[in-house]
């Protein structure tokens, strides 16, 4: 059996004159979590249509748990539990009512409706709700009825879209938390714009801009690539100016820069250090304090994030179409 869950090779989608998705080659393997990250317009719920058969695309292919989207769409829908930015939810229903319904529409029938129930409303802490009405839901907890409707058939595959969007931070951690459990035993595609949501749910980021894939990695190596990291030092005046601060440091080795500036309460000096390459200098910088008799108020590691990335690769981006 294939660890290749999701495969796309060149997936392109045209409308009018418009170039929504070109030329999206991707893999997803089994018990991947990836993160789909792009700015609004950036082709993230094109791709998620396709994926999903909902649209076709304009070439390209693309296969989900080994069905192909042309050749077997019905397989590829068994295959994935989709949660859309805006889930479909009746505001009517019951909880358990509602559940029963997506079952029926899935297939399912008597005691494995039941049966898959039970384990979905475990799965997304539904307990305490499953007798209210969805209308009576707060955010967070429709959305775990979404995920809900999303795992009834027990799916291999998940497909996200915006799971956080709307939600306050309390709400966002918990439903991030069950995304993370939910995600030990499948396969999942995040989509977002979220930074955060990233950077703590997933394993590996896809970044497309413009309806290009412009990266691909773990979020550690695309904050590494990014470049340098820098040392800020905050000491205590003293009578001191920032360029005798800056000579205490100057014989660090390793140092490309040494930058200098009094503080916001004009009782401190920040001093700014850039290495040559990917050195720690923290100790270096500590030890050069004590020897010239400065007293140190604070030290940091700063570097590029995955913020700092995005905006890199994304940066342009005009009117696109999501």
């Amino acid at each position: 059996m294939s660890d290749v869950m999701i495969e796309a090779q060149g997936l392109t989608k045209h409308y009018g004159s418009v170039t929504a998705l070109e030329n999206a080659t991707f893999e997803v393997k089994r018990g991947e979590v990836v993160g789909f990250l792009g700015p609004n317009g950036a082709g993230k719920t094109t791709t998620m249509k396709i994926l999903t058969c909902f649209i076709a695309p304009s070439s390209g292919s693309a296969r989900v748990s080994g069905a192909d989207i042309f050749d077997d769409p019905i397989a590829v829908r068994q295959a994935i539990g989709y949660l859309p930015e805006n889930t479909p939810l009746y505001t009517e229903m019951l909880v358990l009512e509602y559940l029963e319904y997506v079952a029926r529409m899935r297939g399912l029938r008597g005691a494995q409706t039941n049966s898959r129930i039970r384990t979905v409303v475990e799965e997304a802490a539904l307990g305490d709700v499953i007798g209210k009405s969805i209308g009576e839901l707060s955010k967070g907890f429709r959305q775990r009825v979404g995920l809900a409707q999303a795992l009834i058939h027990e799916p291999p595959v998940l497909i996200l879209d915006e799971p956080m969007s709307g939600l306050d931070p309390n709400q966002a951690v918990e439903i991030r938390e069950l995304i993370r459990e939910i995600g030990r035993e499948r396969t999942i595609i995040l989509s977002t714009h979220n930074l955060a949501e990233v950077q703590v749910t997933c394993g590996r980021v896809l970044i497309i801009s413009q309806g290009r894939i412009v990266a691909d990695d773990t979020p550690e190596e695309l904050a590494a690539r990014a470049g340098k990291p820098r040392f800020i030092a905050t000491l205590q005046k003293n009578g001191h100016s920032p360029a005798q601060v800056r000579d205490a440091f100057s014989s660090i080795e390793s140092v490309q820069s040494i930058d200098g500036h009094v503080g916001p309460t004009a009782k401190e000096i920040v001093i700014e250090l850039i290495p040559k390459g990917n050195q720690d200098l923290r100790a270096a910088i500590f030890r050069a304090a004590v020897a010239a008799d400065l007293v140190l108020l604070g030290l940091e590691q700063r570097g590029e994030n995955l913020e700092d990335i995005f905006r890199q690769l994304t940066t342009g981006n005009g009117e696109g179409v999501s």
